[in-house]
């Protein structure tokens, strides 16, 4: 449901809609339409049957996501992002757990992206970069934005990078207790310190592929790096892929093992 107050131009977000149900990508929430009944306004979206990953990485639905199963869901938001910063031409601006749905085959798909720039954060202007931001620092955002108050897709990538470590480590962003709050500082000392597998997130019970695990988090730290320092997203989808190629040969080798013994 949307705020109609909120939305700068009925005809402008009217004509974005009928642009937005054309968009068809695997990893995109795809738009069906909306309704506008006078009074109130809605956007209408494919049923996504999984809930979203902040549930899933929580444990809230009782099952724990195996490391192969976070890959192909980190892979899936990063191919989404590539076709909205490539083909589209355009940012996503809210890239976080809540708006990464998984549907019954635990594929990711994007919502929130496109039209959540058709409300406005500044009503004298149209599809504005900037964003409302409530008090108190968003931890997706990067600090690039406070400065300059204006997102780019770095930005995006930066907010996926956070994303990874939160997949990876399944520790809050922001945490007061640690040594350093916010989950990038965080990463970076115990990477300094050589901890990097010591802070994989220990429901996996170490059953990964050491390199696997140490490579995804070097892209999910140079994500989250300086803006001059990030990679593109087509760069992001090469080197996770062959993350999740490790991994699957580990499996394959460990069933061969298996085969063998029997």
């Amino acid at each position: 449901m949307i705020n109609r107050a909120s939305v700068y131009n009925i005809v402008q977000f009217t004509k974005e809609v009928h642009d937005f149900v054309k968009v068809r990508h695997r990893n995109l929430v795809s738009l069906i339409g909306y309704c506008d009944d006078g009074e109130h306004l809605a956007l209408i979206y494919e049923f996504v049957a999984n809930g979203d990953l902040n549930d899933q990485l929580s444990g809230k639905f009782g099952n724990v996501l195996s490391w192969e199963s976070r890959l192909k869901i980190i892979i899936g938001v990063a191919q989404g992002l590539e076709y909205l910063h490539s083909e589209l031409r355009i940012l996503h601006r809210y890239v976080k757990p809540t708006n990464i749905l998984l549907d019954e085959n635990f594929e990711a798909k994007l919502a929130d992206f496109g039209l959540s720039r058709s409300s406005p954060t500044n009503p004298d202007t149209e599809a504005s970069n900037k964003i409302y931001v409530k008090p108190g620092r968003d931890p997706y955002l990067d600090d690039q934005y406070f400065n300059s108050n204006w997102l780019t897709q770095t930005s995006d990538i930066y907010s996926f990078g956070i994303v990874m470590l939160e997949m990876i480590t399944n520790q809050p962003v922001v945490d007061n207790n640690r040594e350093s709050p916010h989950i990038s500082k965080w990463v970076d000392l115990k990477v300094a310190k050589g901890d990097t597998l010591e802070i994989v997130d220990p429901r996996l019970n170490n059953d990964f592929e050491p390199n696997s695990v140490r490579k995804a988090m070097d892209i999910a730290c140079s994500c989250a790096a300086r803006a001059h320092n990030r990679p593109s997203m087509s760069q992001v989808v090469i080197e996770l892929n062959e993350c999740l190629a490790l991994e699957k040969a580990r499996s394959i080798g460990r069933t061969g093992e298996i085969t063998q013994t029997q």
